[in-house]
């Protein structure tokens, strides 16, 4: 999908504040010569910006406006390194929520739902964007936060929540909770708007299904405004992002060169209008593609797929690459096992090894699993791991994301 020339002349003005402030990003841009762009060609040569550029700008690098007209900071819920500062004007606040409220709208949500929002406030953009969103749509917002299960349970059930906002770790457990007590009559959920980590088909069906709920994947990160670029529609085929705040490319992630639409590499994203921190050509390392076409729904919106993984998820076992992805969709396969498993890669007698643990109903053959599973992998990927089969409920559930993927070999 190649940028407009309306999208160019939005580029080279958000080029032109950054250069201006003399940011960080402004000097980059200076040093590489590169001062504006005319055509697609152009713009496909200005530099990449990494995670790196921006946690060396740290703590204020990155701002492109006056100090004064900065009204917010939010940081990357990253737990390494040095963290990354964004820089919000008042016109940026808006603009996210408006973003956010096509995200409501988008899945068929009004302003006669009560919206539960269980991901974390404070310096993450998660659970202030959800709620900037609903309050721009005019729905009622119950901010609980995340954890405290019985309290949230409780507010459920006598708020009489109608939407619940959450990672999809979250809402496994909630579902469970719920069907643990016996309150699915007394809850009124009608839709779950889900984001922040990739999930599996054979966990949206439980969730889906234990809450009665429709579901839709939300999109964002901290470094483009948080939650709210892009969200699926009714047609659960892709998700919509909203081409006049961003423009959205994918790359081969060796090469660095753009594929064509339908491809899947890597997400690069340029704000187009965002003022307190203007990126152009974030490297975002998602694995997505854009779906050739208009969709169903009759949306004017582009549409990338779902998440599909990161460049970054990669493992190196045995001198053979892997990523999480690979393995889930092997382990889709097999009915007798929940949606949920761990990972455990560990460096024993000289050699790598890789634990996979899964979770089943007690009646099923427990061994005889694990030798099947462990056979799948082996003729998918080329090695044997060991696989262990533990009872439903097992594994940890989680209020944010869940670790999948324990390296245990640099501890």
């Amino acid at each position: 999908m190649k940028i407009t020339q309306t999208q160019l002349e939005q580029v080279n003005d958000r080029m032109q504040a950054l250069i201006r402030s003399n940011s960080f990003y402004g000097k980059k841009l200076e040093a590489a010569g590169m001062t504006e762009v005319h055509t697609p060609e152009e713009f496909a040569k200005l530099p990449f910006s990494e995670k790196k550029d921006l946690r060396d700008a740290y703590p204020l690098g990155l701002m492109a406006v006056p100090e004064e007209e900065v009204v917010r900071i939010h940081s990357s819920s990253g737990t390494t390194g040095t963290p990354v500062i964004i820089p919000y004007t008042a016109k940026d606040v808006d603009d996210w929520a408006i973003q956010f409220k096509r995200c409501y709208e988008t899945a068929g949500i009004t302003k006669k739902d009560r919206i539960q929002i269980t991901p974390g406030y404070g310096l993450w953009t998660a659970g202030i964007g959800f709620q900037n969103g609903a309050e721009k749509l005019g729905a009622m917002v119950i901010p609980m936060g995340p954890g405290n299960t019985e309290k949230q349970l409780q507010m459920m059930m006598d708020m009489e929540s109608t939407v619940l906002c959450s990672t999809s770790s979250y809402a496994l457990l909630l579902a469970e909770e719920i069907g643990k007590r016996g309150i699915r009559d007394k809850i009124h959920l009608k839709k779950g708007v889900i984001g922040s980590e990739r999930w599996s088909q054979k966990m949206r069906d439980r969730i889906s299904g234990e809450l009665g709920i429709e579901l839709y994947d939300i999109y964002g990160l901290t470094e483009i405004y948080g939650p709210g670029i892009g969200i699926s529609c009714k047609e659960n085929c892709g998700m919509h992002y909203w081409n006049d705040y961003i423009y959205l490319e994918i790359i081969d992630p060796v090469t660095g060169e753009n594929l064509p639409d339908g491809e899947i590499g890597e997400i690069v994203i340029t704000t187009l209008v965002k003022q307190g921190a203007p990126l152009i050509r974030y490297r975002t390392h998602d694995l997505s593609r854009i779906i050739p076409g208009t969709c169903a729904c009759g949306s004017k919106f582009p549409r990338i797929d779902i998440i599909m993984g990161r460049t970054d998820d990669m493992m190196k076992i045995k001198g053979v690459n892997v990523f999480p992805s690979q393995i889930e969709e092997i382990l889709s396969t097999f009915d007798e096992i929940s949606s949920e498993y761990q990972i455990r890669i560990s460096h024993l007698d000289g050699k790598d090894t890789m634990r996979i643990y899964v979770e089943s109903t007690g009646d099923v053959d427990f061994a005889d699993l694990s030798r099947r599973i462990a056979e799948q992998v082996k003729s998918r990927i080329g090695f044997t791991p060991i696989v262990k089969v533990v009872e439903v409920g097992v594994l940890p559930r989680s209020t944010k994301k869940t670790a999948r993927v324990i390296d245990e070999r640099f501890n």
